[in-house]
């Protein structure tokens, strides 16, 4: 058909893919298709999944057909005739009650399979958001406990304690610094007290996406339990390793599937999911079908994050309220009751009945009134340009900002030289392997592109000359004594997954090996045993979400892309503990700020309405 070869023509860089023309193409030379309306429309849903969303609005189509392939839109657009008509008999859409390789539904056009995540997502959290009937009075002194008395102000993380000890399915929204592990230690040490008066031992499991955020949740965690004074028959419940989802589910080599599942459940009875705004809408479905029925879920994470790289925002979806957080009379009630608040201020007129399972974390004890970084984050999260402007004038020492021109990239080779410096001296001291890897770990340059010179390629290249130019590093082959790189493919054999950092570095006998830090142990590998990495002197900002660094910089290139928005600034910023650098042109930060990311979804309408 006509249809099919104008859409071959679309295959360009920035463009649709190979993928997307071949489904359409699939369905038309299967005889399942011969509607050109209908192949344009499968071909584009095919292609919004590509770039992380989960649906295709139809009202969006022809601004999407213009923006892709501005030279074919004119020939495209007749092929549009609108909504497909929902034929009983159609073999490639329908409503959802006959399996057809498309879904529409409320005028969003879905891939089977990916309609079907939505709404088991969608249909567990309404069903385990119902309250578990906990006696706030009963309650309070425990929490009264483990946070001490009711002050002047809502203790925020008290709130979030009694919403999530209440529910089999919560959400524990907050920024940096605003006490997230805090609260989940002492969450946990009280739901363990409940599970124990009640004569069971609970099975706790603790997970990230990735194994970065595993290794630093089950860090935070352990040193905010030596924090507490907690009984000893608590404090040895509390689990000191966490694993990547991957890892929790058991990966089948060669298969999309998980060991554990609906047929398999997971052998627990709690599971707290830390940096969970990198959860697609995928992994989000197959690990809520894998939980025992009984089982309570608790996700920690800061909604304001980078969504997943993968397609959906569920946890943007979950918590797309507007303002603050406020909940239903009950729910407004009990926790009153439970943390002696005003119930009232706690209440809104008509909340919807998800709201009553999510906790927000609003004090950050980390960026107070005196940090450039948290004032920062503060800006972006606001879209408030004027003020983000402002707060470079030199009354913050935490942040810079370098201007990008020829000298201030310079200037920003120059910077890594030094920053990297420290932990390749401690190579060449002969330091241990997790010294190396805690110095690498206080330094990191953040990127929003992948390829070019102010990508992520170019950059690692950049640096590597001027390291070596320092005298630094000797790169006389692909690999060397202090290559930083990031494992960028799950390999369940080698227990290494996506986003672990290992250095390579010398043993005791002189050989080369690979070290990487898991669960508070150091283990080398041979480098021809590697799975699929990268150099990382730079990284993504993407790659880096469930890591902080002392020091961070952040270059956003010379040329707008639709990639540069709020949410990457903000997450870049807050992956910053000490020190922020930004290097970035004058004309783009007022377009970043203002441009929020937009992944199209069903999720938030169905558990928000709308």
């Amino acid at each position: 058909m006509q249809i099919l070869s104008l859409l071959q023509e679309a295959v360009l860089p920035g463009g649709l893919r190979s993928l997307d023309v071949q489904f359409a193409r699939f369905l038309y030379q299967t005889g399942q298709c011969n509607d050109a309306n209908l192949l344009l429309l499968a071909a584009l849903t095919s292609f919004e999944l590509g770039r992380g969303n989960v649906c295709l609005p139809l009202a969006t189509v022809p601004d999407l057909l213009a923006s892709l392939t501005p030279p074919l839109a004119e020939r495209l657009r007749p092929w549009l005739t609108g909504t497909p008509a929902l034929d009983a008999d159609s073999a490639v859409v329908s409503d959802g009650e006959r399996l057809t390789p498309l879904v529409l539904d409320l005028d969003r056009l879905y891939l089977q399979r990916y309609w079907r995540f939505e709404c088991d997502v969608a249909g567990f959290l309404v069903r385990k958001s119902e309250p578990l009937g906990l006696d706030p009075d009963v309650l309070r002194p425990s929490l009264q406990h483990l946070f001490g008395g009711a002050g002047a102000e809502p203790d925020w993380q008290m709130v979030a304690a009694a919403v999530a000890v209440n529910r089999r399915f919560s959400v524990i929204s907050g920024g940096p610094g605003t006490g997230k592990t805090t609260t989940v230690i002492k969450l946990l040490a009280l739901y363990i007290e409940q599970q124990l008066a009640a004569g069971s031992v609970p099975r706790i499991r603790l997970a990230a996406p990735t194994g970065k955020a595993a290794a630093r949740m089950a860090e935070s965690i352990s040193a905010a339990r030596g924090g507490l004074k907690l009984a000893p028959q608590i404090a040895r419940l509390i689990p000191q390793e966490a694993s990547t989802l991957h890892r929790l589910l058991g990966v089948r080599p060669g298969s999309r599937g998980f060991r554990h599942n609906a047929d398999n459940p997971l052998h627990l009875d709690l599971l707290i999911v830390d940096e969970a705004s990198m959860v697609d809408l995928p992994m989000m479905a197959r690990l809520l079908a894998a939980l025992p029925d009984t089982a309570r879920l608790i996700l920690i994470g800061d909604r304001d994050q980078l969504a997943s790289v993968e397609a959906g925002s569920v946890l943007g979806d979950i918590c797309s309220w507007s303002g603050e957080l406020r909940y239903g009379q009950a729910q407004a009630g009990y926790l009153a009751r439970a943390c002696e608040l005003d119930g009232t201020a706690l209440q809104a007129p008509q909340a919807r009945p998800i709201a009553d399972s999510l906790a927000q974390l609003r004090t950050s004890y980390r960026f107070g009134a005196n940090s450039g970084i948290g004032q920062l984050a503060r800006a972006v999260n606001l879209g408030d340009e004027a003020q983000f402007q402002a707060l470079w004038q030199g009354q913050f020492a935490d942040i810079t900002w370098h201007r990008l021109d020829n000298a201030g990239y310079q200037t920003l080779i120059d910077r890594c030289v030094e920053g990297y410096r420290a932990y390749l001296q401690a190579i060449s001291a002969q330091q241990p392997a997790g010294q190396v890897l805690a110095a690498f770990g206080r330094f990191q340059l953040l990127c929003a592109l992948r390829n070019g010179p102010y990508g992520v390629a170019g950059l690692n290249e950049r640096i590597e000359q001027a390291l070596a130019q320092a005298g630094l590093i000797d790169p006389g082959s692909s690999w060397y004594a202090g290559r930083p790189v990031i494992v960028t493919r799950n390999d369940r054999a080698l227990d290494l997954f996506n986003g672990d950092i290992g250095i390579a570095m010398a043993n005791a006998e002189g050989e080369l090996r690979v070290w990487f830090e898991q669960g508070g142990e150091v283990r080398a590998l041979l480098p021809s045993r590697m799975p699929e990495h990268d150099t990382v002197y730079a990284m993504t900002v993407h790659k880096s979400q469930g890591s902080e660094f002392d020091q961070t910089l952040l270059l956003l290139p010379p040329e707008d892309s639709p990639v540069l928005t709020r949410e990457l600034l903000y997450t870049g910023i807050t992956r910053a503990r000490k020190v922020f650098e930004l290097y970035a042109p004058d004309f783009l930060l007022k377009r970043v700020i203002a441009r929020r990311t937009q992944r199209a979804s069903g999720l938030a309408g169905r558990l928000w309405g709308g």
